[in-house]
């Protein structure tokens, strides 16, 4: 009998955002996988360290962070050809994946590889847009308004499109791209709807107005926008006065 396979969505940061299923899920898996820098720790292993224990087989799907095309293939064949023999051994194998697996999640790509061979079985987890919208204290979207999810490295015409037949937008993966799309939606006359959100559910988190955010973004950044028929408010962390703030981290 072979064993299972399960993408387990650990949520944006906190571990408590962790879902009592994947919880129950990886305390009985005996092999553990997850998604790791070249350098650095997994971000997906640190959510989930505390629900580690030291009988755990553990395999780290190491991914350069480059800006060349991810994911790399060979990488990800890779890892499913070392896990398919961990699962033709009859072992369950659990794959740690931030966030939500099919949100954008890299899980996705050994499911593609394995799903046909192995019982396969997902485990949603909170995404970044759901716990931004909770620590923005602003509501995504609501009757018939039309949310859409913009990925950052998108050029500005498409990115232009996207904001005109949207009501509510998340734009994600900003990175490197931050000043850039900032630029664009002053254009736009967007600027004063729009919430700057980066690390969000973690100690670092930060939630201020986009207008007032300057410099360049981490990779665990996104604007939140609202423009349809609503009058909500985000509880940004404002006291009257503009909120001074200097995102001067890297990209990464």
């Amino acid at each position: 009998m072979t064993g299972r396979l399960f993408g387990l969505g650990v949520g944006p940061g906190d571990p408590e955002l962790i879902t009592l299923k994947a919880d129950r899920i990886l305390r009985a898996c005996p092999v553990v996988a997850y998604p790791a820098p070249d350098t650095g720790p997994s971000f997906a292993r640190t959510i989930a360290e505390a629900y580690l224990t030291p009988d755990k087989t553990e395999y780290p799907i190491v991914v350069p962070m480059r800006i060349e095309r991810f994911p790399a293939r060979d990488i990800y064949d890779a890892a499913a050809r070392d896990l398919s023999r961990t699962l033709e051994n009859g072992q369950d194998v659990a794959v740690l994946c931030e966030g939500d697996p099919f949100f954008y999640g890299s899980f996705m790509y050994l499911y593609e590889r394995l799903a046909g061979r192995f019982h396969c079985e997902i485990v949603p987890g909170v995404s970044s847009v759901m716990a931004g919208a909770a620590a923005l204290g602003r509501p995504l979207a609501a009757r018939n308004d039309v949310l859409t999810v913009i990925p950052g490295p998108l050029p500005d015409t498409q990115i232009s499109e996207r904001l005109a037949a949207s009501d509510a937008i998340a734009i994600i993966k900003i990175g490197r791209h931050f000043a850039r799309i900032k630029a664009l939606l002053e254009c736009e006359g967007l600027i004063d709807n729009a919430g700057y959100l980066e690390r969000i559910s973690l100690a670092q988190e930060r939630i201020l107005p986009l207008e007032a955010a300057v410099g360049s973004a981490p990779y665990f950044s996104m604007i939140l926008i609202y423009k349809g028929a609503e009058n909500w408010v985000a509880s940004l962390p404002v006291d009257g006065s503009p909120v001074a703030a200097d995102i001067t981290e890297p990209a990464q």
